[in-house]
């Protein structure tokens, strides 16, 4: 992917309001270079709807997404993300994808800061009941098998 493929300035300022840094906790932002450029290279398929999504959040924003203050960017990008289109949910993603392979990240979130296979993770178990909602709601997808 190059800079002409998509407003690399505006993936990053997005990338920085969806996962800011905190220095409180010293965690850095998903805009951090070492982050973000795991974010670029990481794209791939999803190259169409990270356009989609960085094209949509600039024209909302007057194409000065990076000017607007803190707030009007996290509202906008809340308002966008609120609407469920495909594009957002993708960009999230791809953002969040990275910015939790990042060894720093692993590290303040007490996880060794290695790949999850072959050794795996413990995952403390939660309450099952939860998903009996969702287990009992009819499905919502194509049954391609049915065709």
């Amino acid at each position: 992917m190059s800079a002409t493929d998509i407003d690399i300035d505006t993936l990053r300022d997005v990338a920085g309001t969806m996962i800011p840094a905190s220095a409180e906790f010293g965690m850095p932002g998903a805009d951090d270079p070492a982050i973000f450029e795991d974010i670029v290279k990481s794209i791939g398929r999803d190259l169409p709807h990270v356009r989609e999504a960085v094209a949509e959040i600039s024209a909302r924003s007057g194409s000065a997404f990076g000017a607007l203050d803190r707030d009007k960017r996290e509202a906008l990008i809340n308002g966008f993300h609120a609407g469920g289109a495909p594009s957002i949910m993708t960009l999230g993603r791809v953002i969040a994808s990275a910015y939790y392979r990042d060894d720093r990240v692993l590290l303040a979130l007490k996880l060794e800061a290695r790949a999850p296979y072959p050794k795996g993770h413990e995952v403390e178990q939660g309450d099952w009941s939860l998903l009996e909602v969702v287990r009992k709601r009819p499905p919502f997808w194509r049954d391609d098998r049915k065709v």
